[in-house]
């Protein structure tokens, strides 16, 4: 995802004299083309991530479109209020890219894991939250983002991510994008999770269960007409993220079902236990700990079904 986030802010920068490039001291070869093409417009602001979030802001509020990248939780976790007194409290149109967000750093242990990102950011008023679930749905999402009148986060992933659209998206703010229909369960997935997502609704397939897929790369605003739509029709409904359990995709779910008439589906999530993970291994090592993986869900899924078939 890194390197189509390079090519497109590339290619939006070359056209829109507005865009600006900030970067916490990482991705400096990454973004040559970028500085060949918008000259003077691309600033290493150092291992200084709440002062770059400050000077983006102040960017911003003169007019420009900044977007901020390095890796999640020091764009996020560590500058927190800058992100909420300079850019939310004001409106500013920054874009917050986190690379390697959830596990994708799993080998560098805690303090590079960013399961934390997306809880924080969907509490500020006027943040907008993102996470692609390909490189396609990524550069649509920077796209509509520069569109956007307020601060936006997109979380994504760092590298080898497989894409899950055969073609550039349809991606509107907000709006669920329908990746496979189906009738007895519903997988809701977000960012970089959408691969095992639909590889779990082929297995389930396998055992003669429809499955319906839906990417949310939006967390906020939640595309809340489509929630309806869902949980009016299936029984079962299962939201998988890599993100902490509170306060991600399967919280903001779950907030808005306390807020409706008792629904026909049932919600089971998957994310990431509350607790920091001390072992050092590889994403899939963390996945597989937290039973992020296509048979868990397959297994949860299923056992959840014939649960509610036998009521």
């Amino acid at each position: 995802m890194r390197n189509a986030f390079a090519d497109e802010i590339t290619k939006l920068g070359a056209v829109d004299p507005r865009v600006v490039l900030l970067s916490g001291d990482i991705g400096n070869k990454l973004f040559d083309k970028y500085k060949d093409g918008a000259p003077g417009r691309f600033f290493n602001c150092g291992v200084a991530e709440a002062n770059m979030m400050s000077v983006a802001s102040g960017m911003a509020l003169c007019g420009l479109r900044p977007v901020i990248y390095t890796i999640t939780p020091f764009t996020t976790t560590r500058c927190f209020e800058q992100i909420r007194v300079d850019a939310c409290y004001h409106k500013a149109p920054v874009i917050i890219v986190g690379t390697g967000s959830g596990l994708s750093y799993a080998e560098l242990g805690p303090t590079h894991h960013s399961l934390e990102d997306i809880a924080i950011l969907r509490a500020l008023p006027e943040m907008t939250v993102m996470a692609p679930g390909d490189c396609l749905e990524l550069r649509a999402a920077l796209r509509a983002a520069l569109k956007h009148d307020g601060p936006v986060y997109i979380r994504i992933g760092k590298k080898g991510e497989p894409n899950i659209h055969a073609g550039a998206p349809d991606l509107t703010i907000g709006k669920s994008i329908n990746l496979r229909q189906g009738s007895d369960v519903c997988l809701i997935g977000t960012g970089v999770m959408m691969s095992v997502v639909l590889e779990a609704a082929q297995l389930l397939g396998k055992r003669g269960i429809s499955a319906r897929v839906e990417s949310f790369h939006t967390i906020k605003p939640l595309d809340t007409e489509a929630l309806a739509d869902i949980f009016d029709k299936i029984k079962v409904v299962a939201s998988v993220e890599e993100h902490g359990r509170i306060g991600g995709l399967g919280g903001a779910i779950a907030e808005w079902l306390a807020t409706v008439d008792a629904p026909r589906g049932k919600l089971i999530t998957f994310a990431t236990d509350d607790v920091f993970m001390h072992e050092v291994g590889s994403t899939q090592y963390a996945r597989s700990k937290f039973g992020l993986t296509a048979e868990n869900i397959v297994s949860r899924v299923s056992s959840s079904l014939d649960s509610r078939r036998a009521a």
